[in-house]
């Protein structure tokens, strides 16, 4: 009997993840798909037009993808347990296992098992793999926004794509070789208008390797001013030709891959370790710099702490005389020597401003580390913490499929990212601490999953609308008692 009943609790167990797996990959990937969509959307403006190849684009979805993972991957365990635990206990599974002996506890153990492998390895992600694939999503998102868009020039438009040279082409024939009426405008020598090129006729054409553009124009004319704008007489040129080829590089028009050296050292690209090492040196070096800017105000300025001019003070100034107040002296003395120590004291804020703005600085770049040492962890307990929600809630209000469990997880998964943001907020601010602003919202769901998981284990009607109206049917009943005490009935003796 023993063995028997451990057979059927393996195959239960089995039956839940089943059941959990796949609303979890499902929600992964439709969450991971709408993110990247709206990168798209976002980004559109920066792809179009550019003659991006597939590859580099495909590529850059492909990073983006895993940029997505720390939000798609919290809501999918939140709403995968919910619609777990709701379609088991719609189907009245959940009560067919309590009547066989089986705590929620231990309904819950596969799931709760899994969730926090899966915390495990969404640390490990976040570490090790969400650094890289973000650098090289950056990266590759730099070299896109710095690709100059696709040649192609239009009729009658002034094109001025190609470096050094303006281009009008007043007609284009249905081959897409042949051009009339052009204009060709030279500014490589960075003096204006000077040159100018006219033609009536000419071929476009691209070298087979793609890296230069060849003109070769027609019955035409160089015009060229010599000289420069000072002279009164600026020679003239005029020269005739049947036949020309001008040569453009279009080695500007590709997309150059930047090095990632030299995005890797951003706090965004960091592991644990650097990220520790980073901002534990940040901390030193803004300690120097507080100890230093205190040593030289307390030096070159000792006495700025005073609110009016002393002996002492007076005793310091270049054209004073220690044996005369600064009272007793005359009005163009006392002007002189106010002056001097308003431009000391204008002097000393403006050092102490600057200073104080570098120092600023810092501060706000350490606390951008120590957000990201954070969020490496935060993001393992954001799994478990929305489990702890799911899976209780979803035993609780007891309806599968995608109805109330999607509403209840997107809701949930909102008040969690706001409450996860502000915390972030103050800590960018450095209103709070970094370990109180990180993890303000794992400190405030933790609890409400524990709680919920203890009503769902007592079968408690949290989620019963019948059970508020009678409770506040009771609550009615007894105020109006209180104001009409006559109409109770009293008893005798």
């Amino acid at each position: 009997m023993p063995v028997a009943k451990k057979t059927s609790v393996k195959k239960l167990y089995l039956l839940i993840l089943r059941s959990y797996a796949g609303p979890a990959l499902a929600t992964f990937f439709i969450v991971v798909f709408v993110l990247l969509m709206q990168f798209l959307w976002r980004y559109v403006d920066e792809l179009v037009g550019k003659g991006l190849e597939w590859n580099i684009i495909l590529q850059l979805m492909f990073y983006a993808s895993f940029t997505f993972v720390p939000m798609a991957l919290p809501i999918s365990i939140l709403l995968a347990s919910l619609m777990t635990f709701g379609n088991l206990g719609e189907r009245y599974e959940l009560v067919a296992m309590k009547a066989a002996g089986i705590s929620l506890r231990k309904v819950m153990m596969p799931l709760g098992l899994f969730s926090l492998l899966i915390s495990i390895g969404a640390f490990y992600y976040s570490n090790i793999i969400f650094p890289y694939a973000n650098l090289k999503f950056r990266s590759t998102l730099y070299d896109v926004r710095q690709k100059k868009l696709s040649l192609n020039i239009r009729e009658g438009i002034f094109y001025s794509g190609l470096q050094g040279y303006v281009i009008r082409i007043g007609k284009k024939e249905p081959d897409g070789i042949t051009i009339r009426k052009v204009m060709i405008y030279d500014h490589t020598q960075f003096q204006g208008n000077t040159k100018l090129v006219m033609a009536d006729s000419g071929r476009m054409q691209q070298t087979a390797d793609g890296n230069n553009l060849m003109l070769t124009l027609f019955n035409g004319i160089n015009y060229e001013e010599k000289g420069n704008s000072e002279s009164q007489k600026i020679p003239f040129q005029r020269t005739g030709f049947t036949s020309e080829v001008i040569k453009f590089d279009l080695s500007q028009f590709k997309m150059t891959r930047s090095d990632d050296e030299f995005f890797k050292n951003a706090y965004y690209m960091l592991n644990v370790h650097q990220l520790a090492y980073a901002s534990d040196s940040l901390g030193t070096e803004v300690g120097r710099q507080v100890g230093s800017l205190r040593g030289s105000l307390m030096s070159y300025y000792p006495n700025y702490n005073k609110t009016k001019l002393t002996d002492s003070v007076l005793k310091t100034l270049p054209a004073a005389e220690a044996s005369v107040s600064f009272e007793k002296r005359t009005v163009e003395d006392r002007k002189t020597i106010a002056s001097y120590a308003l431009g000391m004291a204008r002097n000393a804020k403006g050092s102490f401003e600057y200073n104080r703005q570098m120092l600023k600085e810092k501060v706000e770049l350490k606390a951008r580390y120590d957000i990201e040492w954070h969020r490496k962890f935060t993001l393992s307990f954001a799994c478990f913490a929305l489990f702890l929600i799911g899976a209780p809630l979803g035993a609780i209000i007891r309806k599968g499929g995608l109805g109330m469990p999607l509403v209840i997880s997107v809701l949930l998964f909102v008040a969690y990212h706001v409450i996860s943001f502000t915390g972030e907020k103050a800590v960018r601010s450095a209103v709070t601490d970094p370990w109180k602003g990180m993890w303000m919202s794992t400190m405030i769901f933790i609890p409400i999953g524990m709680f919920l998981a203890y009503k769902a284990a007592t079968d408690s009607n949290i989620m019963d609308a019948e059970s508020y109206k009678h409770f506040f049917r009771n609550i009615i009943k007894k105020i109006k008692k209180k104001q009409n005490p006559l109409n109770e009935n009293t008893g005798t003796l």
